[in-house]
């Protein structure tokens, strides 16, 4: 797909002809940049998710890193740390395309 290419808000795909010049779909910005980064520096209290639009896995990350964190002594809080560096990088080295059609369209929770 080439860049700048708009995408379906429904599914990800690539828009060609009338709908890509606003016809019955519309383009959908990707959140790629901004979510990897916030997963990078706050991934373990899942803002990320929360900007995703993804309330309920940012809520389960805010209490295994909070909870769980107090309850392990900081184990739980270093490991959501560390998935949440991972899925920043993952979200980074992905196409926009795929970005949106896996996790703004498809909506995948974790990785």
């Amino acid at each position: 797909m080439e860049p700048g290419t708009p995408l379906c808000r429904r599914c990800g795909a690539g828009l060609h002809g009338a709908a890509a010049r606003g016809g019955t779909n519309e383009a959908i910005e990707s959140k790629r940049i901004v979510a990897g980064v916030l997963a990078i520096l706050v991934g373990a209290l899942g803002i990320h998710k929360f900007y995703l639009g993804d309330t309920n896995q940012g809520l389960l990350r805010i209490g295994i890193s909070l909870v769980g964190g107090v309850v392990t002594l900081g184990i739980a809080l270093a490991a959501m740390s560390v998935i949440g560096i991972v899925e920043g990088i993952i979200y980074l080295t992905m196409s926009d395309a795929d970005f949106i059609r896996t996790y703004q369209v498809g909506d995948k929770s974790w990785f």
